[in-house]
Order: structure tokens, then sequence, then C-alpha cells
């Protein structure tokens, strides 16, 4: 499963925030399904919670149980939806206490042993189970606005397509919200199988194809308030879209993501900071692949060089002990053909900083001196070859590096 973000660049920096209404916190031993009025999947949610201790230690054992179950995909969803919703408490003491260099793997585990996590561990149980279930889903970065306000800090929820038809999901905000700096743990269900058109309301993805809208709402309208769908604006195939994206190498996705970001507008610092870390994170990738081609052409050259001196070393052994015809031209290619690679490998560098476009220019020169000494035990190799037994044999003399013939 992909997600949004690239936890060894430190792209994301997740936090959330909650609503200043209502009750107590729970203990995080248990298990509390305590819903909004009129839940139409009380049955769901009871069999989702007799789950057994010993199958809660990893998503895999929680989305085996899921797949045991259940049968359907919205019904798998909402079985994941209302496990971590009711399993998992916010971490207020540590809402800020961040570990950028910490897995998403180490992430989910640390909250399923806990029972407590913020945003984004809510939205990576939430996506692993359900992806591991069947059910395609990603974790979605942006940021909110409660009350009329914009939040100062990220968010994390995710997207996920039940049969044909994508939705959105918090399970973070749909476990609960906070008073008096106490978590209160109380479902609430307008944050599952959320329509689009109503969740950006409150919910502003940094990407707006995660929007899931075909007529995107720029971030300007976001914060007025004018959330509804725009017709004259041109239309946005997000479905097309993320099929697109699920075959894009990650920093491809990255650079579409950045224009699509520029193209909707920058109105915070969240926004601005997460272009940022984009924008850095390809660079640091565009330098970190012309290091590895320099450094593949470096190794191909030195390979190169190994093979010319293996072929030196028995020419002035008088080809001895004896090989084939074929072998000992073979041996005399293998330099050549090394010697195209390395120059295979330079030319896929594209717009080197300065530093390693005097090394590839050093490096080419190095290359055009071994190329002509090839060519020229090459010319010689032909010769030999075209004479009999005395007429080789007249043929040898010692042959350095330097091209000084040793009687």
């Amino acid at each position: 499963m992909r997600f949004l973000y690239h936890s060894a660049l430190l792209i994301v920096f997740f936090i959330t925030a909650f609503s200043s209404n209502s009750s107590s916190q729970t203990s995080p031993g248990k298990r509390i399904a305590t819903t909004t009025s009129g839940n139409s999947y009380a049955a769901i949610d009871k069999k989702a919670l007799e789950i057994p201790d010993t199958s809660t230690s990893s998503t895999t054992s929680i989305a085996a149980y899921i797949n045991t179950n259940f049968t359907t995909d919205i019904d798998k969803a909402r079985a994941a939806f209302i496990w971590v919703a009711s399993n998992i408490s916010y971490d207020l003491d540590n809402m800020f206490a961040l570990n950028f260099y910490e897995k998403k793997e180490e992430k989910m585990a640390k909250a399923l042993k806990t029972q407590k996590g913020i945003c984004e561990n809510y939205a990576l149980l939430f996506t692993d189970i359900c992806t591991k279930a069947g059910i395609k889903t990603f974790v979605v970065e942006g940021f909110t606005k409660q009350n009329g306000f914009t939040d100062y800090i990220p968010h994390a929820w995710c997207a996920a397509r039940i049969d044909t038809s994508w939705y959105l999901f918090d399970p973070t905000w749909g476990s609960g919200y906070v008073m008096n700096r106490k978590f209160v743990k109380k479902i609430d269900n307008s944050f599952f199988k959320t329509a689009p058109a109503k969740l950006i309301k409150s919910h502003m993805p940094f990407d707006y194809l995660w929007q899931l809208l075909n007529y995107p709402i720029t971030s300007t309208a976001f914060y007025e308030g004018k959330t509804g769908e725009n017709h004259t604006k041109p239309y946005f195939n997000y479905n097309d879209s993320i099929i697109a994206y699920e075959k894009m190498d990650e920093m491809i996705y990255y650079a579409a993501a950045v224009t699509r970001m520029e193209q909707n507008g920058l109105r915070n610092a969240m926004q601005f900071d997460r272009l940022h870390h984009l924008k850095q994170a390809i660079e640091i990738d565009k330098q970190n692949k012309i290091a590895n081609q320099y450094n593949a052409a470096v190794h191909s050259f030195n390979l190169a060089i190994n093979y010319f001196n293996d072929f030196v070393n028995y020419r002035n052994q008088q080809f001895k002990p004896e090989q084939s015809d074929a072998n000992i031209q073979a041996m005399l290619d293998a330099p050549a053909k090394k010697i195209k690679a390395t120059n295979g490998f330079l030319d896929q560098i594209v717009a080197p900083d300065a530093n390693t476009a005097n090394l590839i220019a050093t490096l080419r020169k190095e290359i055009v001196s071994l190329t002509d000494r090839i060519d020229e035990q090459q010319v010689w190799l032909k010769a030999y070859l075209q004479k009999g037994k005395a007429g080789r044999k007249s043929m040898f003399t010692k042959y350095t590096w330097f091209g000084v013939p040793l009687n």
C-alpha cells in the first residue's frame, strides 16, 4: 500500500485538533461503542467489537478477523472504523511529541499496544486494516476548519473505495472529542463513509486530488466557506487521476501534487510547509539519482579498466595458457562493453550540480583515453588472429599501460 507521505524524508507533520465541546476520557482498556443516535451499523459494530484480545496485536490479525466475519466492502470498512475509533484513545499528552524517524509499522504497533494515538495513528490503522481486508484505502493529509476557524496544525484522515465509489473517513474525529483538556470517547458516525461534498466543508487536503470532487474547491473558497462545486471551473476526473497515481513513481506523484497545490492556491503556513517538503523530497531524490548514476558509471569504468588489464596481462604472457580465438576476442570486447555501459550511465544524468558536472567531465576524459587504448589493442588483435602460428609468435612484445613496447 502506498501512502501520500515519505517518512524517510520527513515530509509530513501530523497532528490534529478537536472541537472543544463535551465529557470524560475513557480508559484505554475499555471497548466503548457509544454512538450517535440512529446507528444503522449496530449489528456490525457489535460483531466487530467481539474480536478476541489475542487477535488485536496487529493489523494483519484484525483484518483476518474482519475478512472471516464480514463479506461486503461497506461492512468491512465499518468494522475497521468502529474498532479503531472504539479502541484507540486520543493521546493528548503526546500530541506534540512526534517522532519523524519512526516507521509507519512502528507507529501502528505502538498505537495497538498502548491503545493511544494521534490522527496519524488512527489514519494509519484504519488504512492498513482496510487494505488488508481488500479495500483500496489511502491516508489523506491536509488541514481542517472548526466553528468557522481554520486550524493551524495539520490533520490526517482517509479515502477508501467502497465497491465502485470513493468516500472519506475520519476515524480520529469519529472517535470522540476533547473538552477541558480531556478526551471524551463518543462515536460520531458523520465521519464514517462521508460524501466528499460534505467533508470538504471542514477538511481540506493539501492535494486537491483527495477532495474526490470533479470541481475542486480552492483554498480561498475553503477559507471563505464557499464549498459548493463551481461547474464553471474545469472538470477534474479524480477517479482516473487516482488510477494514474497508483501506477506512478513516488516522485512523479510528488511533482504532480506540487503542481496541483500551486494551482489551488496557498493560504497558510501548513500548505507552504507541505509544498516545501515535497519540493525538497523531489530535489533530494534527484540528487540521489544523479549520485547513483555517477557511482554506477564509476563502477562500470573501473570494471572496464580491470578487464583491459586482464587482457594486457594475458597478452604479455603470450596468451598462455592457451584459449580459443573467440575467448581471446571476448576478453578484449569486455572492457569495450563496459565503456559503453559507462557512457550510458552518464548520459542519463540531467542537470547535475557544478561539482558533479566537473567529475563527469573528468571521467569522460578518462573514458576517451581508455577507449583509445582498447581500439589500439583491437587493431593489434585483429592482425594477430589473421596470422598463422609462426606469424602470431613474432607479434609478441610486452605492452604496458603507457603503450611502450618492451623487448
